[in-house]
């Protein structure tokens, strides 16, 4: 099935290709590391190693973020073999010029797989005190960001991206019992 990008996408990214310099899209391209998969199952297997042995509510949410790692791992490449779509660095040409280069599969564009790993980490975040949540839901929107930055993804691609992985994370509370329910931490909300 091919998607098209909306007329806000293509605005979006045209204004991106025009006004990005090759320093700024440089510190994107860096930042975008931070919602890789490849980055992120690694952490998420450390985690979950050490969570071990340490009680059963920080086994629970050791388990619940290698889960919720690995399904946001996998989900997106499933997806992309249904939908396709032409990665907004494919049709901006003037991009190239001003230092964005091509990124990933050509039809791959939909969704953005950087931010369904965001969205999840920022619903997982949820459970958190309200400064740390902040935090890092502050972080998982601004690395999602980076992908419309480096004119990986349309707007579009990383908003659903990032709905999806929220919805995963939410599900996958429903099997793996992720928060274990802290009467104290009910009161204090």
């Amino acid at each position: 099935m091919t998607i098209r990008p909306t007329d806000a996408d293509v605005m979006i990214a045209h204004a991106i290709a025009r006004n990005t310099a090759p320093a700024p899209e440089q510190i994107a391209r860096g930042l975008t590391w931070g919602a890789d998969e490849k980055v992120l199952l690694v952490l998420a297997t450390a985690g979950w190693l050490a969570s071990r042995g340490r009680g059963v509510a920080l086994e629970r949410a050791g388990n619940h973020a290698l889960l919720v790692t690995v399904a946001a791992s996998l989900l997106p490449h499933g997806l992309k073999l249904l939908f396709n779509q032409t990665r907004p660095d494919r049709l901006t040409v003037v991009g190239h010029l001003n230092g964005v280069s091509i990124s990933g599969k050509r039809e791959d564009a939909f969704p953005s797989g950087h931010a369904l790993h965001m969205g999840a980490l920022a619903s997982a975040a949820a459970t958190l005190p309200a400064s740390a949540r902040r935090i890092i839901q502050g972080l998982a929107v601004g690395l999602s960001l980076t992908r419309i930055l480096v004119l990986a993804h349309w707007t579009s691609d990383v908003t659903a991206g990032f709905a999806l992985g929220a919805g995963l994370e939410r599900l996958l509370r429903l099997w793996t019992g992720y928060p274990v329910d802290d009467p104290q931490r009910s009161k204090a909300r």
